[in-house]
C-alpha cells in the first residue's frame, strides 16, 4: 500500500513523537510547510516536506552539535547514578 502523499497533524505529531500543540506551532511559524484545506480550514502536511524537515532538523542538530560547548548538566556522562525522590524507610525526601 502506498503511504499517504499529505498526513493530518495527528499523523504528523505521531511520526515526530511531540504534541499535536507543538506540530501546530511549527506549522503556523513556517518552520514546517503545511497546506489548509477544506471550509474548516484543516491543515495537511505533505509527507515529502516532513521529510524534508527531519532532514533540516538533523543537520540543524549537527551543526549545533559541532559548535557548542557541552553544558555539563546536557552531559549525561558527567551525571551520577539517578537519584530517588522517595522516602525509602529513611524518613526523609531527596
Amino acid at each position: 500500500m502506498t503511504p499517504p502523499r499529505f498526513l493530518q497533524l495527528t499523523d504528523v505529531a505521531e511520526v515526530l513523537n511531540t504534541s499535536l500543540a507543538q506540530v501546530y506551532a511549527l506549522v503556523r511559524s513556517g518552520e514546517l510547510p503545511a497546506i489548509k484545506i477544506g471550509g474548516r480550514g484543516q491543515w495537511r502536511v505533505e509527507s515529502a516536506e516532513l521529510e524534508k524537515f527531519i532532514a533540516r532538523m538533523y543537520d540543524e542538530t549537527r551543526e549545533f552539535v559541532r559548535t557548542s560547548r557541552p553544558r555539563e548538566a546536557d552531559d549525561p556522562a558527567t551525571q551520577g547514578p539517578a537519584r530517588s525522590t522517595q522516602d525509602h524507610g529513611t524518613g526523609r525526601s531527596d
